[in-house]
């Protein structure tokens, strides 16, 4: 055998420590929480979209398919880039207080959280609405057309949307390998920025009550 290759010696086995991602407890509430909240937004959403799409030309519909497919592919991206980006350079950037750096370094110390809304959530979610989306357009194309055509025009639609759904998260997978830490940092800015605005905005409304 390779000595690359050798066994551990004495037939020991070899030992690794686990990552601390939280309490049991913790987890279990988490777990909780993402089932309820991704119950409620996957019905949510399929009301809204089947609303939508009932009323809407089919080639309007084909193009709110293709932007929820991109949803889903944006945040599959994100989840990977998470989970994939070093912390070292953004501690370095924190250290210098440059924007967004902070948040970047709470996004991948929650990578297991973030990963699992981005990944599982939103992307499952997208992937769920849009084959029940193009089952939308398959039935409004059944509704004008028959025989070869009708049967052509659901296979292609379907396929287009299954290609374009995993074709595009397989290119996603490897920008967010590439670009990981791009990637976070972008996403931590955005957040910072959002999260800052919000925080401004409830301390506007706190003051103009004080003053009343």
């Amino acid at each position: 055998m390779d000595d690359n290759y050798k066994h551990p010696g004495n037939r020991r086995k070899v030992k690794f420590r686990t990552n601390a991602v939280g309490s049991k407890k913790e987890n279990l509430k988490w777990v909780v929480f993402v089932t309820l909240f991704t119950f409620v937004l996957s019905s949510s959403l399929s009301i809204i979209s089947s609303t939508l799409l009932e009323d809407t030309d089919i080639y309007i519909s084909f193009l709110i398919v293709l932007i929820i497919i991109l949803i889903g592919i944006i945040f599959d991206i994100i989840g990977i880039a998470v989970t994939a980006a070093e912390e070292a350079p953004f501690h370095a950037m924190a250290s210098r207080k440059l924007y967004g750096a902070k948040q970047a370094i709470k996004l991948m110390r929650n990578a297991n959280k973030v990963s699992s809304i981005c990944n599982d959530v939103v992307g499952d979610i997208c992937g769920v609405i849009s084959g029940a989306a193009s089952g939308f357009i398959v039935i409004k194309i059944a509704a004008t057309t028959s025989g070869t055509v009708q049967t052509l025009a659901s296979l292609g639609i379907t396929g287009t949307v299954a290609a374009l759904t995993i074709g595009g998260k397989a290119i996603g997978k490897t920008i967010a390998m590439e670009r990981s830490n791009y990637i976070v940092y972008k996403v931590a800015v955005i957040l910072n920025f959002l999260t800052g605005r919000l925080s401004f905005t409830k301390t506007k409304i706190k003051n103009k009550k004080k003053v009343r």
